[in-house]
């Protein structure tokens, strides 16, 4: 039912770790997780996903898509001007650098999905493959 699944590799087997609020305040503060991923939205339309995932302010030619092993990968590179930069800012928010997300496309027909970029929003189109329901078979006792 739920085949398209953000796909993240966690190791469940740690040990106690006493200062691991101390730790994840740390990231929180000053490592922002809307910087390293982007939102995306998957929905169900009969024989198909619809991948729709926020990339704004990308050109069309700084995304990359690629499939490796069943898993999708949506890359996107933001370049800095670091020449620009150095004029009269005072405050610089904008992030830049790669921006990646993968997701398990096992029960995708790869060959055929679609991708459209229009207005900072990529849509991806993944056809569900064909399965076959196994047929039930009489067998003749002897």
């Amino acid at each position: 039912m739920f085949d398209l699944l953000p796909f993240e590799r966690r190791n469940h087997m740690s040990a106690y770790n006493p200062f691991k609020e101390f730790e994840e305040f740390e990231r929180n503060f000053f490592n922002s997780p809307s910087l390293a991923e982007f939102k995306t939205d998957i929905k169900e339309d009969g024989n198909n996903y619809i991948l729709e995932a926020d990339l704004p302010g990308f050109k069309k030619e700084d995304i990359d898509l690629s499939i490796d092993n069943n898993c999708l990968t949506i890359k996107a590179q933001r370049h800095s001007q670091a020449e620009e930069k150095k004029g009269n800012y005072v405050r610089c928010e904008r992030s830049y650098g790669m921006f990646s997300r993968s997701f398990d496309v096992s029960g995708i027909d790869t060959d055929a999905i679609e991708a459209k970029y229009d207005d900072g929003v990529l849509t991806l189109t993944l056809p569900k493959k064909n399965v076959e329901t196994p047929q039930v078979k009489k067998l003749d006792i002897k």
